[in-house]
């Protein structure tokens, strides 16, 4: 075979199941039959990333050396002057995921192999269990110890307040795992909008600090010690408050606290560390290797939970964990429900050949899902295994991804989540 360049790019945006809005790339090549699939999805602002790939990517990408992975990379990323944004940044990884995806098929080996092979047999990944009361939580908690699962996130509704990652909350303040509930009329005059935005999404931060601590004093009564518990603060908490959250979490021997603060705030961090023993990860929303670095180097978290197709993709993921294994820092990429199972076989790819790899964030794959993207990786008791097939072993079709395609009335945005004044919390 000679040199295979770029015939085509192009995306794909489909939604198998309700609030998943899945954009993956597929990469054509001069070599019939030959293509790679890299995940770019970006449930909010999917339109614009097709536009990246399609508009611009791709007439600056084809006639290419898809062997030239590092180099596509490095003058994709500078091609538009202004980089490191969110939407630039997905339509990178889609492309990035997709070459790796070729250069294994056409090595006739799994991409964890061109990583530099196996540091261990799979992934272990944790589950979500969130629910309306502490017993609901502590009920799913069980079945999925049941299932094998040794590690459960927990998040429980505050009783009379928006909770983020619980049911009853407000539509994008739920956990994606539980599938969207849209229930802001957008058609609804603005006074009208705002009472019923107040009765469904108002947060107050005490209220949700008595409600959590009450989740793990429950949840460890009732399950010991025998399970990894996981908690995610969603960056909501004013600074000093969340300082002494985190104090009153150490009790609990957290496997992580989630984003406890916000990128903007990460010197708070270091107040953490002087005052307690709490693991802490963050992550999610970062764009750029530069943004880890101050928290990384001196070692103010524990896992790096970095969302891969908003980093642009393997090859960035791969400096990304090289870096914080230097420093101590495991890896805990975000897996959603709403990243592409092209996305979770690219993460499982780098869990597992990173050395310092921690966890793994675990979707419930639905029927519809697995059927549309054969060979989505399996997750089985507790863990998430690979299928040993060349590239990312994984496919899409094509024909039944047109038939569920994006739900375009909803779902474009991130609901405001509000004070009880008014105030618009982030995130």
């Amino acid at each position: 075979m000679g040199i295979v360049k770029i015939r085509s790019v192009r995306a794909i945006l489909t939604e198998p199941t309700p609030g998943s809005r899945f954009t993956v790339v597929k990469i054509e090549t001069s070599e019939p039959g030959l293509y790679g699939l890299g995940c770019a999805s970006y449930r909010t602002r999917p339109k614009a990333v097709r536009a990246a790939i399609e508009d611009y990517l791709h007439p600056f990408l084809v006639g290419k050396d898809v062997a030239n992975v590092e180099d596509i990379w490095q003058s994709a990323y500078v091609s538009s002057y202004w980089r490191n944004g969110p939407v630039l940044n997905n339509a990178l990884s889609g492309i990035d995921e997709a070459l790796w995806d070729i250069k294994g098929k056409m090595a006739n080996m799994p991409v964890h192999d061109l990583l530099g092979g196996k540091a261990r047999e799979a992934a272990a990944v944790y589950a979500h269990s969130s629910g309306s009361d502490y017993r609901d939580v502590e009920d799913k908690a069980r079945r999925f110890m049941e299932d094998g699962f040794h590690h459960i996130r927990v998040q429980v509704a505050t009783p009379g307040f928006a909770t983020y990652g619980a049911p009853g909350s407000s539509a994008e303040d739920r956990d994606p795992q539980d599938g969207p509930r849209w229930i802001t009329d957008r058609t609804e005059p603005a006074d009208r909008r705002y009472a019923y935005a107040q009765e469904a999404g108002v947060f107050e931060p005490k209220p949700y600090m008595r409600s959590a601590i009450g989740l793990l004093e429950h949840i460890r009564t009732n399950l010991g010690w025998k399970v990894e518990l996981l908690h995610d603060v969603h960056e909501r908490l004013p600074n000093i408050l969340a300082v002494e959250f985190a104090k009153e979490m150490e009790q609990f021997k957290l496997y992580f606290l989630e984003d406890l603060f916000p990128p903007a705030e990460i010197e708070w961090f270091r107040n953490v560390r002087q005052q307690c023993a709490t693991p802490m990860a963050i992550g999610e929303i970062f764009n750029n290797i530069h943004e880890i670095v101050p928290i990384v180097k001196d070692r103010l978290i524990d896992f790096l939970r970095a969302r891969v197709s908003s980093i642009g993709g393997i090859t960035p993921a791969r400096k990304f964990a090289s870096l914080s294994e230097a420093f101590g820092v495991r890896t805990a990429w975000q897996g959603p429900g709403n990243i592409s199972p092209v996305g979770h076989a690219a993460n499982l790819a780098l869990d597992l050949t990173c050395w310092n790899f921690g966890i793994q964030e675990s979707p419930e794959f639905r029927e519809r899902t697995i059927e549309m993207f054969p060979g989505t990786p399996e997750i089985r008791d507790g863990y998430m295994w690979p299928n040993g097939k060349p590239g990312l072993g994984i496919d899409i079709d094509e024909a039944m991804a047109k038939k569920f395609p994006h739900d375009e009335k909803g779902g474009g945005h991130f609901d405001n989540v509000r004070r009880a004044d008014g105030t618009v919390v982030r995130p």
